[in-house]
């Protein structure tokens, strides 16, 4: 199973947030957070955040063994445009980058038996019934005649 987790319209140049990415791409999700919590970039921030999104849209919010990063690109976003004194009395264009960044975490090479399985509202229910007795709710206090 894939998941996704997007950062768009983020205030970093697409080239100094590559250049994290050529580190953790194609790397087990462990690994690269391992990785980025020792990087001395600014954007190792912004990277660990928007795959910590993903491995949480995948269903594991603390136990990601298993899960890989399968992709991992930054594109270009808008581009802030503004000006600076220059001499003689021009003025001298600043180009103020932004970044779209997109990361796919998978489960796929991993063998069947060790994937954890999702459980569904109806396997939930039927667990917390068999828990709790009929017509005892949480709470509550039970009632003397």
């Amino acid at each position: 199973m894939e998941a996704k987790a997007t950062a768009k319209f983020v205030r970093y140049a697409p080239r100094k947030v590559n250049q994290v990415l050529t580190l953790i791409r194609n790397q087990r999700v462990a690994k690269a957070f391992e990785v980025l919590s020792f990087l001395p970039k600014s954007s190792a921030t912004l990277v660990e955040k928007v795959l910590k999104s993903a491995t949480a849209n995948s269903g594991r919010l603390k136990d990601f063994s298993g899960l890989k990063v399968k992709e991992a690109w930054v594109g270009n976003g808008p581009i802030l445009k503004r000006m600076r004194p220059g001499p003689m009395g021009r003025g001298m264009p600043i180009k103020k980058r932004t970044s779209h960044l997109t990361i796919i975490v998978t489960d796929a090479g991993i063998a069947p038996e060790r994937r954890k399985k999702k459980t569904t509202k109806t396997q939930t229910d039927a667990i917390v019934a068999q828990a709790i007795p009929a017509g005892n709710v949480l709470g509550a206090k039970k009632e003397e005649k």
